[in-house]
């Protein structure tokens, strides 16, 4: 019997708690909750969970402390942030963490479940693909352990990173939309209206892994109206 997926909801709204773990429930999770930062820190920690739906305003420590820490120790591991600050810093510090989403309060429980479907698919998906991306002479990327090298330069990367890598090296013989790269890396529905930011945020991230000068990219260019292309021989 295959066993159900595991969430973990660090939320300290008793009533949103409750009203997620239902939903949750309903839709056939497994799921635990945390009603504070050090609490839902330790549980996260444990790798118990498939994937952590995190509040930004938490009593004790805050998401944003939470995420930092579970990237220190586990690149792979998804994270939805939960925030009622809807503002581009708040957005850019969550996604800069490594969150590889973000739901903005008050939100709709319909769509909450798109998403949590689509980061736990595109978690699954993307360790089955290739196992390197080679870009020019010297830059290397290890698609399975989220590490790679640019020149003597050890980097690391998140899942949602490489999964934009994977589905440009795919199409590269094309420029990709942001509209497109948010419906096949993110998972959304075209007819959501998601904030586009969130790819321009992740392609400067890479780019400044990636590239000689970031400014000047030669590997991750945009196609002026078009979108991003990525240049693999």
């Amino acid at each position: 019997m295959q066993r159900k997926i595991r969430l973990l909801i660090v939320e300290d709204e008793e009533a949103i708690r409750t009203g997620l773990m239902d939903v949750l429930v309903y839709h056939g999770y497994e799921v635990a909750c945390a009603a504070d930062g050090p609490v839902g820190l330790d549980m996260a920690m444990s790798g118990q969970f498939d994937l952590v739906l995190l509040d930004v305003m938490l009593p004790g420590m805050d998401g944003f402390e939470i995420c930092n820490r579970i990237r220190a120790e586990d690149r792979d591991q998804p994270v939805i942030m939960l925030t009622a600050k809807s503002t581009d810093e708040d957005i850019i510090q969550g996604l800069s963490l490594g969150a590889d989403d973000y739901v903005a309060k008050p939100f709709s429980v319909a769509q909450l479940v798109l998403r949590v479907q689509a980061v736990l698919r595109r978690s699954r998906v993307g360790a089955e693909q290739d196992a390197t991306l080679r870009l020019g002479e010297d830059v290397e990327v290890d698609c399975r352990n989220l590490q790679g090298h640019r020149g003597g330069e050890a980097l690391s990367f998140t899942r949602r990173e490489v999964d934009m890598l994977q589905y440009l090296r795919l199409n590269s013989d094309r420029p990709v939309s942001r509209d497109e790269l948010l419906a096949k890396v993110w998972g959304y529905a075209k007819n959501l209206d998601i904030e586009t930011r969130t790819v321009d945020i992740h392609i400067a991230k890479l780019r400044r892994k990636i590239e000689p000068d970031p400014a000047k990219p030669l590997y991750l260019v945009t196609v002026r109206g078009a979108g991003y292309r990525l240049m693999v021989e």
